[in-house]
């Protein structure tokens, strides 16, 4: 006689049951909802689970960037949550039994879920008070809610680097782009803080910064005309449109500019923006705008030049290309090496990742030196007011010396500038954040990037912002630094409201050849010289958008990108106007398309089965149109293959079709075509023995739809 199971061990009290001495393997923990964090702890195999319970020092090791910096422990994941009811486990986490989530305050996580796919889930043992959120859709919008309720003195630790890094960086950019936007330099400063504020709140990448960069301040200087007035008015307008399309998941209007046109104006600019700052270098003075005129006026007056702008521009320059060329062949500190190395290691690294303050203030000391002595060989920067702007609606109408202008006057003098600026940016920014996000393995929310970005501008231009956007030196400068979340811009905004309420007047002893050689060293890398071979290999069509775009753009900006996106767009519906066909003669003549038909194709498709079908070396009876390639059709081409159907029945020719997919099929069934026949490939139409005008052989499918689509009389 079998012997009876154990009895199952009594329940605890409390209602927990005693563990077994052999117990099975232990359950996964359970799965969270949606709304809740996502899981804080990720146990990597191998490891001792025992985990240390004060929040790690930042050693000098690996950080997000790939490179080495302060920071050892990868940063947190972070991303866009994921639909409601769909679990899932953290990336990385094992299946084994036994991998708990560890809950408690202190406790530096060696993988924190900020959302890499599912950033808004709860750790298991985490307090769920202050974790969950009432309203998923509330999480969707501000995603800060995500990773706020986790956020820990350790990544605090982090993101204070992070974020002062990259404020001793966006300070002095700051000041050289509104030279390049041709507005006084304050107005770099106003446009460099609300942006890092609002995406804290409603970003969804935790590397990105937003602020005033090269390629915008081109624009700017572009579209309104060195006027503040102007470019404020064209930030708040920007911000509405990118916040409308936001709303209504625009996004992938950024999909018709291609990457020709993408790198040929980045290419353009780079040139245009660094030649554009070869006058403060050199310390020449009224030199136009317009980039042939400026090379006409810089080369005829380079016997002008100041020699101490130009020592000291090309100094810094130099210094520059030094430093960041010593931190790309930087060798990583590892933690087990002596304090003095990893110190000199941080003090380098730091030295290299901040060196456009440092270059900023050693130009600046020379100069005082030389203010100091009586004497004053450079170009000044100038006064700059103190104090930080006033928080006030953007003005909707500007008065000139013949009257005011007003509000709809000002939009069209802006023009196309209202479409070019707010997808420019768009496009900065979400490539950007594509490329960290990919990078550093986390997902992004394209159209709450768009809300972001909306909302920055608009706010922005209260404080007297022109268009911001994301910024690509700035961004990686954020990532290496090893920051944990986008509370990191807090940082490096206050840092630039702290420089506009107390350093101003320190501000003006900056060179300018100094801001000059900032930004010609951020703009050089833009130049991709081998975009122009890699196309040449690859795809040599794409060589004549990006060309357009290139050349344009050193007359226009405005022209050269209208013009490549024109080009492109020319370019996309010749490929569909005229898709491969390939015509194969035997007992019928089989046409196979190799892509849709839409109805700019129909005619080219009539063209091509007529003339072959006529031309043909051995008498035909029938042509049988393969359409496996073929996803949709519209209703042109439905009329075109109507009439197609009625030529060849002139001829004694009969058209079958074959491989339909459901939609083509149901498209055409629908249209109640005149001795419409299909087959289910091509071998059954062989095996049939073709078919005969009118459709008295063989037996296809039928035609069972009572309605017709096509115009009355159209079939006879």
């Amino acid at each position: 006689m079998a012997p009876a199971p154990a009895p199952a061990p009594a329940p605890a009290p409390g209602g927990r049951r005693r563990r077994s001495a052999a117990p099975p393997a232990a359950p996964a923990p359970p799965l969270p909802r949606s709304h809740e964090a996502a899981p804080a702890v990720q146990i990597r195999p191998g490891r001792s689970r025992r985990m240390r319970r004060e929040p790690p020092v930042p050693e000098l090791g690996t950080g997000s960037g790939g490179e080495g910096l302060p920071g050892g422990s990868p940063p947190p994941r972070f991303g866009p949550a994921r639909s409601a009811g769909r679990p899932a486990a953290s990336p990385g986490r094992p299946e084994s039994s036994g991998a708990r989530g560890v809950s408690g305050g202190g406790r530096r996580p060696e993988t924190a879920g900020l959302g890499d796919a599912a950033p808004g889930m709860a750790a298991p043992g985490a307090r769920q008070g202050g974790q969950s959120c009432p309203c998923p859709g509330l999480r969707t919008r501000l995603p800060v809610l995500r990773w706020l309720p986790r956020y820990s003195l350790a990544w605090l630790q982090l993101d204070l680097i992070a974020g002062l890094t990259v404020g001793l960086t966006a300070v002095p950019q700051a000041l050289a782009y509104a030279e390049v936007a041709g507005l006084p330099l304050q107005y770099g400063l106003y446009s460099s803080f609300m942006g890092c504020f609002v995406y804290c709140f409603l970003g969804t990448a935790k590397d990105v910064t937003l602020g005033p960069t090269a390629i915008m301040s081109l624009l700017v200087s572009s579209y309104a005309f060195h006027e503040p007035v102007y470019a404020i008015l064209l930030a708040f307008l920007s911000g509405c449109i990118q916040l409308a399309m936001g709303l209504l998941h625009l996004g992938f209007l950024l999909d018709f500019i291609s990457s020709p046109v993408i790198k040929g104006f980045t290419s353009a600019a780079s040139i245009t923006i660094s030649f554009n700052q070869v006058k403060n270098i050199l310390g020449l003075q009224g030199i136009p705008r317009q980039f042939f005129l400026q090379v006409y006026e810089t080369l005829r007056r380079i016997g002008e030049t100041r020699p101490g702008d130009a020592v000291l521009g090309l100094a810094c320059l130099a210094a520059l290309a030094g430093l960041r060329v010593m931190k790309s062949r930087l060798p990583r500190a590892a933690p087990a090496e002596p304090l003095a190395v990893r110190v000199s290691y941080l003090i380098v690294w730091t030295s290299a990742t901040a060196c456009n303050a440092l270059v900023v203030l050693f130009a600046g000391l020379v100069a005082y030196s030389f203010q100091v002595m009586g004497s004053q060989p450079l170009t000044l920067t100038g006064s700059i007011p103190q104090g930080l702007p006033a928080f006030r609606l953007p003005r909707f109408s500007m008065v000139a010396p013949n009257g005011t202008v007003p509000f709809w006057s000002m939009a069209e003098d802006m023009g196309v500038g209202l479409a070019v600026v707010p997808l420019m940016g768009l496009l900065e920014t979400i490539a950007i954040a594509k490329a960290f996000a990919s990078q550093n393995d986390y997902r992004i929310d394209p159209n709450q990037e768009l809300l972001a970005m909306g909302f920055a501008n608009i706010l922005g231009s209260f404080v007297s912002s022109y268009p911001i956007t994301g910024s690509f030196g700035r961004t990686a400068v954020n990532a290496q630094s090893g920051v944990c979340t986008p509370a990191g811009g807090l940082v490096t905004g206050t840092l630039v409201l702290l420089s506009l309420a107390y350093l101003t007047s320190l501000f003006y002893y900056i060179p300018k050849a100094a801001l000059a050689a900032v930004i010609i060293s951020a703009v050089v890398p833009m130049f991709d010289a081998g975009i122009f071979r890699t196309l040449w290999r690859v795809k040599r069509l794409d060589l004549v958008p990006l060309c357009v775009t290139f050349l344009l753009c050193f007359w226009e900006v405005q022209y050269g990108i209208v013009a490549g996106v024109l080009v492109s767009g020319i370019l996309l519906l010749y490929s569909i106007a005229r898709p491969p066909i390939k015509v194969s003669e035997g007992d019928a003549l089989l046409v196979q398309p190799g892509s849709s038909l839409h109805f700019p194709a129909i005619e080219y498709l009539r063209d091509v089965v007529c003339s072959r079908a006529l031309a043909a070396a051995s008498p035909l009876r029938s042509i049988v149109l393969d359409c496996r390639h073929i996803s949709s059709i519209d209703y042109t081409v439905v009329v075109g293959l109507a009439e197609l159907q009625q030529e060849l029945r002139k001829h004694g020719l009969s058209l079958a079709f074959c491989s339909l997919q459901d939609p083509v099929l149901q498209v055409l069934l629908s249209a109640d075509l005149e001795g419409f026949q299909h087959f289910p490939s091509w071998e059954e139409a062989e095996r049939r023995g073709g078919v005969e005008p009118g459709g008295s052989r063989a037996a296809p499918f039928a035609s069972t739809s009572e309605s017709s689509l096509l115009p009355a009389g159209l079939i006879q």
